[in-house]
């Protein structure tokens, strides 16, 4: 039976009159991604706080590895990682003496920080100060941090915002190999491309509701009620087609004369499916 790292059962959250998170349910199996996706101010950071006990939820309860949010204790920092927009670092140490120092805490072997340099980008400024890092260059900082100690489960709050595509193409990378070793990632962004990429379910937030939950590929099945499928011709005319008969008539004719170059169907992205169940944009 698959573990479950994460529960989130039926948990609320109010800032005084305000309700900033309403009866979340939600579970984070061993060796999976799970996406809370939404706007800023949806409630994806306050459910993080709440699950690594920075916060106590107004109502319900949530569990990391098998304990409750309000009972966690700094022995739980062990077998959890945390990349938040809060994570600092210390800037007036090396890149390389910023892990090395969070290597003897946690009784890492100091090999295992220039392998993460690598695999971050970092290791050519391993022996410079972490004040002199660019922002997007500090949060790779504070992921290879996070992942020091190979924890079983890895929060990260919008992990590759301020980051090149290329360095989030092998951020995104090392975070599927986490996955396959068996770490539980418990993801936030606004990004719907990348959740697209690397969840294996997610969870849309709005107004601090989740308001769809399932596999990527699924929602976007779910509403793809307008079905269409873009056809590109041999001589580069591209078509747009529905399911009405006399568009397949077109496309069967199209393909019986060997027209074609390629043929894709139209499903709606992630981005397309929370607009229509929300009606807002994403920002």
């Amino acid at each position: 039976m698959q573990k479950v790292y994460i529960r989130l059962e039926h948990i609320s959250k109010s800032f005084g009159s305000t309700q900033v998170l309403k009866d979340i349910c939600g579970k984070l199996y061993k060796g999976e991604i799970l996406g809370f996706l939404g706007p800023s101010g949806a409630g994806k950071t306050t459910t993080i706080k709440i699950l690594t006990g920075q916060l106590k939820a107004t109502s319900g309860d949530a569990y990391v590895l098998d304990i409750h949010s309000n009972n966690i204790d700094e022995t739980i920092y062990e077998q959890i990682g945390i990349v938040t927009d809060n994570s600092g670092v210390y800037e007036r140490m090396s890149v390389y003496d910023n892990l090395r120092y969070f290597s003897r805490i946690l009784n890492v072997p100091k090999e295992r920080i220039d392998y993460l340099l690598n695999r971050v980008g970092l290791y050519e400024h391993k022996n410079k100060l972490a004040s002199q890092l660019s922002k997007g260059q500090k949060q790779r900082l504070v992921l290879a941090r996070s992942i020091l100690h190979n924890p079983k489960v890895l929060f990260l709050d919008e992990p590759t915002s301020g980051l090149d595509p290329s360095t989030a193409l092998e951020i995104h990378k090392l975070l599927l190999e986490l996955k396959e070793s068996g770490m539980s990632i418990f993801l936030t962004t606004h990004n719907m491309e990348e959740a697209t990429k690397l969840c294996d379910h997610v969870a849309l937030l709005n107004d601090g509701k989740i308001v769809e939950y399932g596999t990527p590929k699924d929602l976007c099945i779910k509403y793809n009620t307008d079905k269409k499928y873009k056809v590109t011709l041999v001589n580069d005319e591209e078509y747009v087609l529905t399911s009405s008969i006399n568009d397949i008539k077109t496309l069967i004719n199209l393909i019986n004369e060997g027209k074609i170059e390629t043929i894709h169907s139209c499903e709606p992205t992630l981005e397309h499916v929370f607009i229509k169940v929300t009606g807002r944009e994403l920002n």
